[in-house]
């Protein structure tokens, strides 16, 4: 009997071209309140959970997965934005998470949606920018002396201050600019920076997940 293929919810976190590459699934759109309830009555056996809605839509709640791991003993796996915050609520429970994202939930380092909240259209190109991405982002541009500490925290504040569907770089980067005029050559630099070495961790540990899936499915 052939397996079902892994189902994969995953939206802005990881191109689904780049995830085809990786791993064979039934990739999914982000998932909403139900999506993983409806799961239950269907033939599978590994769930990747990697990003969800937070504003356009309702989440899948706790006890969706929650049923899905206990009643179904299907293995779930969680990563980089709802799907961390999800495996930190149920990891005694049986869900699995992957990834640096999830330790930073589990271990109290981190602790607010905000940190992995964007917002995503499927008709337009705009997205905003993860929290923990940024903070990614500011701290290898201090360590790569692109700017230095003071820079880093100015940026850091003024992103956490701008509500998460309107947190772009260019947004974020204009605002500093008329804030605090006195760093407007290391924003520059930072801008530059962003525009060609973009890095992101909510990406990379939904690579991670992938490629874990990826070593325990068998078809």
């Amino acid at each position: 009997m052939v397996r079902s293929k892994p189902v994969i919810f995953l939206g802005p976190s990881l191109s689904r071209e780049k995830a085809r590459k990786i791993l064979d699934a039934d990739y999914r759109l982000p998932a909403k309140k139900g999506d993983i309830l409806q799961l239950i009555l269907k033939e599978v056996d590994i769930v990747g959970l990697v990003d969800g809605y937070f504003l356009q839509d309702y989440p899948p709640t706790p006890i969706e997965v929650y049923n899905l791991v206990r009643k179904r003993n299907v293995k779930v796996f969680g990563s980089s934005s709802l799907g961390a915050l999800r495996a930190v609520e149920l990891g005694k429970y049986g869900m699995i998470g992957i990834g640096k994202i999830f330790r930073l939930f589990r271990d109290g380092i981190l602790e607010s949606d905000d940190e992995v909240a964007v917002t995503f259209t499927d008709y337009t190109n705009y997205k905003s920018e993860a929290l923990i991405d940024i903070r990614y982002n500011l701290f290898l541009a201090q360590k790569y002396k692109i700017i230095d500490n003071m820079t880093r925290r100015s940026i850091l504040r003024i992103s956490k201050q701008t509500y998460f569907p309107y947190r772009t770089y260019e947004d974020i980067l204009d605002k500093c600019k008329s804030k605090y005029p006195e760093i407007n050559s290391q924003l520059e630099s930072f801008r530059e920076y962003i525009l060609n070495n973009k890095k992101s961790l909510k990406e990379r540990d939904a690579v991670r997940l992938l490629k874990h899936i990826k070593n325990i499915y068998v078809p």
